[in-house]
């Protein structure tokens, strides 16, 4: 499920944020490095990092070990977390079931911090990406965000790494998604692993299902 060429394939942040942390979510993979959510910032850490009383130790199978404030603790990629804060379903709804469209393509609506947007469910992409129009439309605060490179079909492209507050596909709704806007004008949101992550799925001919873990 990579349909655009534009997909992330891999995405290798410039430098990273100093944040006190007190809620911690690990929302992506990249390689060796992770990608925390730190009260709403994005941190990327390699093992052996620290940053503001938050490191990564290593990783243990998918698990990231980190420790906090004298404290270890491992986060899951997709799991609930172990720390305060951070990816947390704001709904009763658990699962998100959608039909293929033209093309074999699984585009549900949704809403990114409240702000209705078309999606494209892309498991090859890192995080959720839009274009700098999209997310400019929607509100998005690019001032305050932090560089990134992203490597596209058509070689490294800058983007800009934000958190987003809210994600809402069908029913359920999640909290600090971390996110990539894509210089270029893409034609949907791709629904990336920063979401995707979070849910079972399985694929039943032409119905994708999406159950929180």
């Amino acid at each position: 499920m990579t349909p655009l060429p534009a997909a992330l394939l891999a995405l290798a942040l410039l430098g990273a944020g100093a944040a006190q942390a007190q809620g911690v979510v690990l929302s992506g993979r990249m390689g060796e490095r992770a990608l925390f959510v730190v009260d709403g910032q994005t941190v990327t850490l390699r093992p052996g990092e620290r940053r503001e009383g938050l490191a990564l130790l290593r990783w243990v199978g998918e698990e990231a070990e980190v420790e906090l404030a004298g404290q270890r603790a491992r986060l899951r990629l997709g799991g609930t977390p172990t720390l305060v804060g951070g990816a947390v379903p704001r709904s009763a709804a658990r699962e998100i079931v959608v039909s293929a469209g033209p093309g074999g393509h699984f585009t549900p609506g949704g809403a990114i911090n409240g702000r209705p947007v078309r999606f494209m469910v892309d498991t090859g992409a890192t995080l959720v990406a839009l274009g700098r129009d999209e997310a400019l439309r929607i509100g998005i605060d690019l001032t305050q965000a932090r560089q990134g490179t992203s490597q596209t079909a058509n070689g490294p492209a800058p983007v800009h790494i934000v958190v987003l507050d809210r994600v809402r596909v069908g029913e359920v709704e999640l909290t600090q998604v971390g996110a990539a806007v894509m210089p270029q004008p893409m034609p949907y949101v791709l629904l990336g692993n920063s979401f995707l992550s979070r849910f079972q799925m399985r694929r039943d001919n032409d119905v994708l299902r999406l159950e929180l873990r």
